[in-house]
């Protein structure tokens, strides 16, 4: 399939941007980058356990970069104009969201005024992290390694029924009666104290600062949709930690894929125009689980100090690997996306060869898919290919057709083993280090 070089390609009103792989693939400068052009970006699912890191060239020094984390902001954010929306399926712990809104002012950068919560997202208390803490350690040698925000035990409420949603907040009474009634319970259930007053007294501050901010975001994104506004909608984490189709049970508690961004948001399927997957130019995976392609030597830690592989939220050590072609067929298969934003190809350029796998073998005989067992995914040889590497600089390249030979058949080899089109290639880590 041929490459795509139109930078402006026609995307539609509604564009959804995910993660393609185990996460930390660079969702962020994509979708920054794209911002300018949209009118509201909408997050769909995951909660403060995402990160998305953006990189903006400072005013007074181009050579230099501003450094932007979101946890649980919308990543388009930086564009004074620009609306954004937390979705329903998101779970939200609001001391969190606050402390975000008052970085980006006191840097100069106004959201307070452009920013919507679902009436229906979930909310994340603290007990939630106390909680989050005693199951993982619970597990012994059968850790996920989550990243104990509160995320799954704040999803088990939700799905367990017994849930706060961010309307609550708009009876206080009854947010107060909830809480204490939750926090009883599950003082009994894992026996432990959890004292909801601290909780309390915390939303009831915050509460002139979120309150103006609740919205039924499902009405107001269809309505913008109808009025032919220009919609973004960010995943976050990746596919291949979605709660259904990911590596279970080494997941998050959210759908990471595209089944995520509509029960996320309330958007209707047949209004989502174009899907694009973002997929790291090698493999990364943070915490416990099967990660087939994974490099435990040297090469591997290169790939980590080069790429700068730390999480964004956590700072935890990425694992390394080389790209699995098996793995992003599957992803593309659970998303369809319509093109893929292959990014950190310039990490790659100090090496003389690079492998990319492309089959699994278990027991003997290849297998033609991401298998639902973690065991057996975690005992599967895999058959790579190797291809000569560039040594070049490629920081500059802003046309994919401009690459070094060698790193342009390496983005074409893994277009044809993922069968899908490569749009853009990222070639560095600031905002307009971008090959389209």
């Amino acid at each position: 399939m041929a490459l795509s070089n139109n930078k402006h390609d026609d995307y539609g009103n509604v564009l959804t941007i995910l993660g393609a792989q185990w996460g930390d693939e660079g969702k962020g400068k994509l979708i920054d980058i794209l911002s300018g052009e949209y009118d509201i970006i909408a997050r769909a699912a995951g909660g403060a356990n995402a990160g998305h890191t953006v990189y903006v060239p400072k005013a007074d020094n181009p050579n230099e970069n501003d450094k932007y984390v979101f946890h649980l902001m919308p990543s388009g954010m930086l564009y004074p104009n620009t609306i954004g929306v937390i979705g329903n399926g998101c779970v939200i712990h609001l001391p969190t969201l606050v402390d975000e809104i008052k970085l980006l002012e006191d840097s100069g950068i106004k959201v307070s005024d452009r920013l919507f919560i679902s009436d229906r997202a979930h909310l994340v208390f603290d007990y939630h992290k106390k909680i989050d803490g005693i199951q993982e350690e619970s597990k012994g040698t059968g850790k996920v390694g989550t990243t104990k925000r509160g995320i799954g035990p704040a999803y088990m409420d939700k799905i367990g029924r017994s849930g706060i949603r961010v309307h609550d907040l708009q009876d206080f009474e009854m947010f107060e009666f909830k809480l204490r009634a939750n926090a009883s319970n599950l003082s009994k259930t894992y026996d432990t104290n959890i004292d909801p007053l601290p909780e309390i007294d915390t939303h009831r501050k915050i509460l002139g600062i979120i309150k103006p901010l609740i919205k039924d975001t499902s009405l107001y994104l269809d309505n913008a949709i109808n009025r032919g506004k220009k919609i973004l909608i960010e995943g976050a984490n990746g596919t291949l930690l979605d709660i259904d189709h990911g590596t279970y049970p080494f997941v998050t508690s959210s759908n990471a894929s595209m089944a995520g961004i509509i029960g996320g948001t309330g958007v209707s399927p047949n209004k989502i125009n174009t899907v694009i997957g973002i997929m790291k130019a090698y493999s990364t995976r943070v915490g416990s689980g099967p990660f087939p392609t994974e490099l435990s030597n040297s090469t591997g830690d290169d790939l980590r100090t080069a790429g700068g592989e730390f999480g964004a939220t956590t700072g935890r050590p990425r694992r390394c690997g080389w790209f699995d072609a098996v793995a992003a067929n599957y992803s593309c298969r659970i998303n369809g996306y319509n093109s893929i934003n292959l990014t950190k190809l310039d990490v790659l350029s100090d090496l003389d060869t690079i492998k990319i796998g492309t089959k699994y073998i278990l027991k003997g005989k290849q297998i033609e898919s991401l298998p639902a067992s973690a065991n057996d995914l975690e005992e599967v040889d895999v058959d790579y290919i190797e291809l000569p590497g560039w040594k070049k600089d490629i920081s500059n390249v802003r046309n994919i057709e401009d690459l070094p030979k060698n790193a342009l058949a390496y983005v074409k080899k893994i277009e044809e083993l993922i069968d899908c089109k490569i749009s853009s290639v990222g070639v560095g880590i600031s905002r307009d280090q971008m090959a389209f």
